[in-house]
């Protein structure tokens, strides 16, 4: 849900958390456009921190954004607690904002939209959840243009 004391200027990054790699995208709200950035490999949460903090020291975000697994129904389960728990891990560790947004199959729309493009099985499982935060990122950044209109 998009929060209404969003900043309407500055840069925000996306994550589509998961067990095993997070994607990441970046964005501008003044632009209200989202990109594709990253994919953070591995399990080892020591070296995903280690990682954001680097992209969030880079990029200095007014705000962090991270997906929301839900299933099809709308409810929770495992993988939403966890997601919920990762955002409230960056916000205290970055001392940022954190909004979350339902990511319910943009997985496959990422997956879906590269297979449509023709890209290498190999590439894709390489770059698709990086694709997965742009499209969750780029939801959110629309819906702060619709709430500003």
């Amino acid at each position: 849900m998009p929060d209404a004391a969003a900043p309407r200027r500055g840069t925000v990054l996306g994550f589509d958390f998961g067990a095993r790699r997070i994607g990441v995208a970046t964005g501008e709200m003044e632009t209200a456009r989202a990109h594709a950035l990253t994919v953070i490999d591995g399990a080892d949460q020591a070296v995903r921190f280690a990682e954001i903090a680097r992209l969030v020291k880079d990029w200095r975000p007014v705000r962090l954004v991270v997906g929301l697994p839900l299933a099809l129904s709308g409810e929770s389960h495992d993988m939403t607690r966890r997601a919920q728990r990762f955002a409230r891990q960056l916000s205290g560790r970055h001392g940022l904002p954190v909004d979350m947004v339902d990511e319910r199959l943009t997985s496959v729309e990422a997956e879906s939209l590269m297979r449509a493009d023709r890209v290498p099985r190999e590439r894709r499982a390489a770059s698709v959840d990086a694709l997965a935060a742009q499209l969750l990122l780029q939801d959110y950044l629309d819906r702060q243009v619709t709430r500003v209109s």
